[in-house]
């Protein structure tokens, strides 16, 4: 993992990077076209543990799966699940946006996916437009907030996982209204779609809910520093902390 020796110091000299230096940093990732899933031993091992992992979450999710749907519907009115368009790997896609009257062609950053998870906000949350998940966030149910500090909420991804829209590991995935603004504001933030996405990874674990633009800044580096340089040891240290993470309920909103 050169050349850091570990997580924290990658997170304290990201952290010491002054504002306007942070885009500056791992600039060097690979061009899109050059992520496939045949890079070798490491991808086809990775797919396979993602696979492994993801069957056995989901057989175990299912078992309290009833439990836990009880429990979010007697707390407030809504569905179980919630899904929600995502960008993901940039594999230059390009869709037809079929909503006006004359068809057009829309270049996404990245390839659309939905992801999954469990509801954990009231169904009127964003009736004022999309917006990030504050602390203390008040549209968060009471229900959603143990579902929140557990990360239980995010057990369906598995399911993305399996579809081959994530990974277990990599750059959390966005919503496109809030990667067309960062694009505009963050020199290279569409970088960190060269990657699959995932449910934890470098930035996850390190950095947290993005609270301004700042943070967007230092999850860039960490996505960058992962996608140029991650490997099976620092999956493992990513794993480790995510279970830390888990059990602390750390940064949980």
């Amino acid at each position: 993992m050169t050349p850091f020796d570990d997580s924290n110091q990658l997170r304290e000299y990201i952290r010491a990077v002054p504002d306007h230096e942070l885009s500056r940093l791992f600039t060097d990732v690979p061009a899109p076209v050059s992520i496939s899933p045949n890079r070798g031993l490491y991808t086809i091992l990775r797919r396979s543990f993602d696979i492994v992992v993801s069957t056995g979450a989901l057989a175990v999710f299912g078992l309290f799966l009833p439990l836990i749907a009880l429990a979010i519907k007697l707390d407030s009115r809504g569905p179980v699940f919630y899904t929600q368009n995502r960008i993901g790997q940039n594999r230059r896609r390009c869709e037809h946006d079929t909503a006006g009257p004359e068809r057009r062609k829309v270049i996404y950053p990245g390839r659309p996916f939905r992801i999954y998870k469990l509801r954990t906000m009231r169904i009127d949350a964003e009736k004022n437009g999309p917006q990030l998940a504050a602390e203390h966030d008040n549209r968060v149910t009471r229900v959603g907030r143990l579902l929140r500090m557990s990360r239980i909420d995010e057990v369906p991804q598995f399911a993305n996982i399996l579809l081959g829209t994530m990974s277990l590991i990599g750059p959390r995935p966005e919503r496109l209204c809030f990667v067309r603004q960062y694009e505009r504001d963050i020199p290279g933030y569409c970088d960190r779609l060269a990657a699959q996405p995932g449910i934890t990874g470098l930035s996850q674990v390190n950095n947290g809910y993005d609270e301004d633009l700042q943070s967007v800044r230092r999850k860039l580096a960490f996505d960058r520093f992962y996608i140029c340089r991650g490997d099976w040891k620092l999956d493992l240290r990513i794993l480790v902390s995510t279970v830390r993470v888990v059990l602390t309920g750390e940064g949980a909103r």
